[in-house]
């Protein structure tokens, strides 16, 4: 009998303590708790690595080798899996021809349309090009006006200069009798002399006929010779009119006019991942690497005298008095002044300073200073010097394609006038109403209606997930974590699959509350169709929206692992022993300040002119000192003014930074700050040797302490000695890394315990120098809060760990391996290793949604970190949709109102308490909510 639960018994893996389970099948059910009580120890490493491990075992030992193979995870038993489903919050990846229009195959069934009905017209002169057989070109001509005289004409000469006399010979021994040269008629004996140096159409008239039912063997014979004579291109002709109203057919893809041949319309040639396809200037990447005109004057302000030219302030004394002596001499000849600001120069000047001149300096005209760098370039055989010179090189469009990766071949098909990079560039709501109302023939309508069916599906897909306001051709690495997932989950509600364990991570991230019903409705429209929901969230909506709960708990690392509650919403909200349910009753909340930071008397940083992707030429300003949260509906620009504008052009201000800040005009009072620090959710490290203990800094302190223990300096041990990283005082046998990988091939790889060091990873020597009876294995087994317990006495030591216990991590072990710490975890050890350090007042922080993976407990205890900072006069800038913190801010900008094109500008920037009154602004709807009830 079919198990109607999936049935876990005795799972241990990672902090799960030995937990059972009983889950409803095909539901939607909620996992939630606090950050690092085992959720995703529960959802990913064990329900979703079984159900993986199991479909894979079905498979051939051969197919298995080319698939990821899981780890079986530490649990007892486990019934009722389907073959499961990841949809991760990772990010896209970084390869830049992914796009949204690829990864949700909407592009695949984009290039299938165009080369079905795309209309081809000539990308020189812009006349519609036909393909079409013999037959059809004959009924084309039937259908014209009837008793209409008509010239069927063969074009033999187009657009050449000469007197051509060998072809009016050839054309009197092919047996034709008349000729059209230049628009008029010659009877061939006649003796046409033509101009040597002008340019000349010759064509050679086959048959002059009227258009009657009767003639049609007659026209058959005469379009077919036309074809063969004219090579596949033939004309016709009204005597009455002029070259003018000509006709032109053709058997193959080439335009009449300009001569250009057009190859078959394939798929393939509407892909910038294909040779037939891609622009070959830029091999379809839409960019090339070039000389940034920004980067080589990025202070327009200063004047040459001033050192605006960056490239030739640099190298030997030589060099730099030669480069002055040539702009010395160009400024004699072109009258400029070299004390003149470089943007108050003539345009014609500035382009001849920078891609060169006619004039001739010394011995050869001069260079100009982008050639100067490409040809030093191209000819150095300096690793060093192509280094140094590449700092002036930006990603630029392409001048070929103008970024549209494709060749012009491939851009002049249109579709109701948009080619296929037009459309890319459309948002995925106007991509919606372009395909409906798309006017096609009855033929085109048939031939498409698969193609487009798809289209249609995926776009609704997409919107329905809350991603409308997303360009087709947005670059996927550009998307957040949030983002990538909903594309992966509207791929996933597009193939209609039944019976699959799909297992999700915080879909909502990223998401305003007015489109999490949309993202609601997609999830249990994917739950009808007959699948299981295990979704991983911290969001109330949706977990009131479960059919299911389990609430994990009730602390986090060691103190968690626990199953607090399993039920539905009604039982849940009757469970007083879960921190989840005290905090949506409201028997908890997160309070905003009793008086807020006046921002009206502060300094700020002011940006005027910022119209980066969809900002609306907008100036905004961020009052120093405060607790500033960026906010707005998904798309509206939040992260393009603070991640694309305000990081790059402060570091580049701050720290001399290359990376190219998007467009705005200007910015003031940055030099209020000393620094600016992003702090994200990304891994503290890569490897499992990185940990809490040497990512703060506070393992030095450590390894220092037993270096200066008195059997440490008996035997001449130096802080190296107690560094697994390092030969000497680290177990060689599985080289400081405890455990030992042995490959199994078409198994997945096993990780055993090192026989020798037993998992310690250091040495017996090593192990024997101990402080207050505790070795340096043991040290870096402690949890935060027994480690400040041992140190208490060494202040540079229980400064950090302290830090670490304020912020909520005193349960994390010091030498817990960075690849197990959830992303809430990893940013708050990033903000303690900030609260660490001496503050100068005048650091800028920005956070991009770093509530992601935080329960409401680990939000509150966010804010109190944040809170912290500002009190020692820095600045917080954090980009949010969660509204508990929203209400604790200081000042708020929300961008808006919609997302796209309709977003871009400033709604409001003002305290929370004004935001209310705003009737634009949707996140004023939901704060209003927030804030009145308390």
């Amino acid at each position: 009998m079919k198990s109607e639960n999936i049935i876990i018994r005795g799972a241990r893996e990672h902090n799960l303590k030995n937990i059972n389970l009983d889950l409803p099948r095909n539901k939607l059910i909620v996992v939630t708790g606090l950050s690092g009580s085992g959720k995703s120890s529960l959802a990913f490493d064990t329900i979703y690595a079984e159900g993986q491990r199991r479909f894979v075992e079905s498979l051939s030992s051969y197919a298995r080798q080319f698939l990821e193979q899981l780890q079986k995870p530490d649990v007892d038993y486990i019934s009722g899996l389907s073959p499961a489903i990841a949809i991760e919050q990772r990010s896209a990846g970084g390869n830049p021809r992914s796009t949204v229009a690829t990864q949700t195959e909407i592009y695949d069934y984009l290039r299938l349309l165009f080369a079905r009905i795309g209309r081809v017209s000539c990308y020189k002169c812009g006349e519609l090009i036909q393909s079409q057989s013999a037959q059809e070109i004959v009924e084309s001509i039937m259908s014209l006006r009837a008793n209409n005289d008509i010239q069927i004409l063969a074009g033999l000469i187009q657009g050449k200069k000469g007197e051509h006399k060998d072809i009016f010979t050839q054309i009197q021994k092919s047996g034709f009798v008349r000729a059209r040269v230049d628009g008029k008629i010659y009877e061939l004996p006649e003796k046409i002399k033509l101009a040597k140096y002008k340019l000349h159409n010759i064509e050679v008239v086959v048959d002059r006929l009227n258009i009657r039912p009767d003639v049609l063997k007659r026209l058959t014979d005469s379009v077919e010779t036309a074809l063969k004579v004219g090579k596949g291109s033939i004309i016709i002709a009204d005597p009455k009119a002029g070259a003018s109203q000509d006709i032109v057919f053709s058997e193959q893809y080439a335009c009449a006019n300009c001569g250009i041949s057009y190859p078959e319309i394939n798929p393939r040639n509407f892909s910038f991942n294909s040779p037939y396809g891609a622009c070959p200037e830029c091999n379809g990447l839409g960019n090339k690497l070039e000389f940034d005109p920004d980067l080589i004057v990025p202070d327009k302000n200063k004047s040459i005298n001033g050192g605006a030219l960056e490239p030739w302030k640099r190298g030997g004394r030589g060099y730099i008095l030669y480069y002055r002596w040539l702009i010395r001499e160009l400024s004699h000849r072109l009258e400029f002044s070299l004390d003149e600001p470089f943007k108050k120069l003539a345009k014609s000047t500035q382009k001849a300073i920078l891609y060169g001149s006619d004039e001739v300096i010394g011995s050869k005209p001069f260079e100009g200073v982008i050639p100067n760098l490409e040809r030093l370039f191209h000819e150095t055989q300096s690793d060093y010097l192509k280094e140094e010179i590449s700092k002036f090189m930006s990603s630029l469009s392409c001048p070929a394609c103008k970024g549209a990766r494709l060749k012009p071949e491939s851009l002049s098909v249109r579709i109701n006038q948009k080619n296929i990079w037009e459309i890319t560039l459309m948002s995925i709501k106007e991509a919606v109403s372009f395909f409906s109302g798309l006017k096609l023939t009855q033929k085109e309508k048939l031939v498409s209606y698969q193609a487009l069916k798809e289209i249609t599906q995926k776009l609704k897909f997409c919107v329905d997930v809350g991603l409308d306001y997303l360009t087709l051709e947005r670059k996927s690495s550009t998307l957040s974590g949030g983002e990538a997932q909903r594309i992966r989950l509207a791929t996933q509600v597009g193939s209609g699959l039944v019976g699959v364990l799909y297992v999700l991570d915080e879909p909502s991230i990223g998401l305003h509350q007015r489109d999490n019903e949309k993202l609601l409705s997609t999830l249990k429209a994917l739950r009808d169709l007959g699948n299981t929901l295990v979704v991983v969230e911290h969001d109330q909506a949706t977990i009131l929206s479960a059919d299911h709960i389990v609430d994990l708990g009730p602390g986090a690392g060691r103190h968690g692992g626990r199953v607090i509650f399993s039920g539905n919403k009604d039982e849940l909200m009757k469970c007083g022993d879960s921190l989840t349910s005290r905090y949506i009753r409201k028997e908890l909340s997160i309070n905003p300040p009793a008086n807020r930071r006046t921002w009206r008397d502060k300094k700020y940083i002011e940006i005027k002119g910022a119209s980066e992707h969809n900002l609306k030429n907008i100036d905004l300003r961020f009052p120093l000192g405060t607790f500033i949260c960026v906010t707005g509906v998904s798309g509206s620009g939040k992260s393009t003014l603070i991640t694309d504008i305000l990081y790059p052009a402060l570091a580049q201000k701050i720290y001399k930074s290359k990376v190219k800040p998007g467009a705005f005009k200007s910015m003031s009072g940055t030099q209020e700050i000393d620094q600016v620090i992003v702090v994200d959710q990304q891994p503290i490290g890569r490897t499992p040797r990185s940990n809490p203990a040497t990512y703060t800094g506070v393992f030095t302190h450590i390894r220092d302490l037993f270096a200066r223990l008195p059997e440490a300096r008996q035997r001449g041990y130096q802080p190296g000695r107690f560094s697994f990283n390092v030969k000497g005082g680290r177990c060689e046998s599985c080289g400081g890394d405890g455990i030992k990988k042995i490959e199994m091939h078409f198994l997945p790889d096993v990780y055993v315990k090192c026989e020798l060091c037993k998992g310690l990873r250091f040495n017996n020597a090593t192990l024997e120098v101990k402080y207050k009876g505790k070795s340096i294995a043991d040290v870096l087994d402690m949890t935060v809060e027994e480690g400040l317990a041992l140190f208490n006495n060494i202040p540079r030591i229980k400064n950090t760990l302290e830090y670490l216990n304020q912020v909520g991590l005193g349960y994390i072990q010091l030498g817990q391996s960075a690849t197990t710490l959830s992303g809430g975890e990893a940013q708050r050890i990033k903000l303690s290793s900030e609260l660490c350090k001496r503050s100068t007042g005048r650091t800028l922080y920005l956070l991009d949604e770093p509530t992601t993976g935080l329960h409401f407990a680990d939000v509150a205890r966010l804010i109190s970190v944040l809170e912290r900072l500002v009190e020692r006069n820095n600045t917080v800038v954090v980009v949010e949709h969660n509204l508990e913190v929203i209400k604790c801010a200081d000042f708020i900008i929300d961008l808006g109102p919609e997302g796209g094109d309709k977003g871009g500008e400033v709604v409001a920037s003002c305290s929370p308490e004004e935001l209310l009154g705003n009737e634009k602004s949707f996140t004023a709807k939901f704060l209003k909510e927030v804030l009145i009830k308390e």
